[in-house]
């Protein structure tokens, strides 16, 4: 709160709530989310590095228990610092940015969220296919931009190549379909 020096008929300072500062700094930090991201998962990385370098990490042709870690953690810092440096504020960008803040969008995170619980439900009593279409199919329907016609081509592609990839490939230990 920040007083008002020109309230000028000689009575007390009138104290006023600096609403555009706030906005401000909303927009400063929505506008270096990438930033802020990219560093977490660097840090992420570091960790999972660290703790795999730990243990042995052998050869490609005979991996150690180390090996996933480390490389896994490897692959995060790259991304990480890939993601922090594509999604660096530029000046242009800085200006542009609305000093309104917006509201989060609700429909991603339930349709993500009921996404997930349909996975486990139909992996448990419906096999790989709709389990696989349904996670893909209704998390696709929580970005605006798709419709239903697009969700269901990316659910029918995606299921195809998760049947290639974990149950031909992997020959991963869940059916294609069960009943109950």
């Amino acid at each position: 709160m920040t007083p008002n020096p020109t309230n000028g008929d000689g009575k007390a300072p009138v104290f006023q709530e600096p609403a555009a500062s706030h906005a401000g700094l909303l927009s400063r930090i929505q506008s270096r989310q990438g930033l802020y991201g990219g560093g977490l998962i660097v840090l992420i990385g570091i960790f999972a590095l660290s703790h795999g370098l730990s243990y042995h990490v052998g050869s490609l042709t005979e991996m150690g228990p180390g090996f996933f870690p480390a490389a896994l953690g490897a692959i995060l810092v790259v991304t990480g610092i890939t993601i922090a440096m594509i999604e660096r504020p530029s000046a242009v960008e800085s200006a542009k940015t609305s000093e309104i803040a917006h509201a989060p969008d609700w429909r991603g995170c339930i349709c993500i969220s009921l996404a997930i619980v349909a996975f486990v439900l139909l992996g448990r009593h419906g096999g790989l296919l709709p389990a696989t279409f349904a996670i893909v199919f209704i998390s696709a329907l929580g970005d605006r931009a798709n419709t239903i016609v697009s969700a269901f081509l990316l659910a029918s592609f995606m299921t195809c190549v998760c049947v290639v990839i974990f149950w031909w490939a992997l020959q991963l230990q869940l059916p294609l379909f069960q009943w109950g």
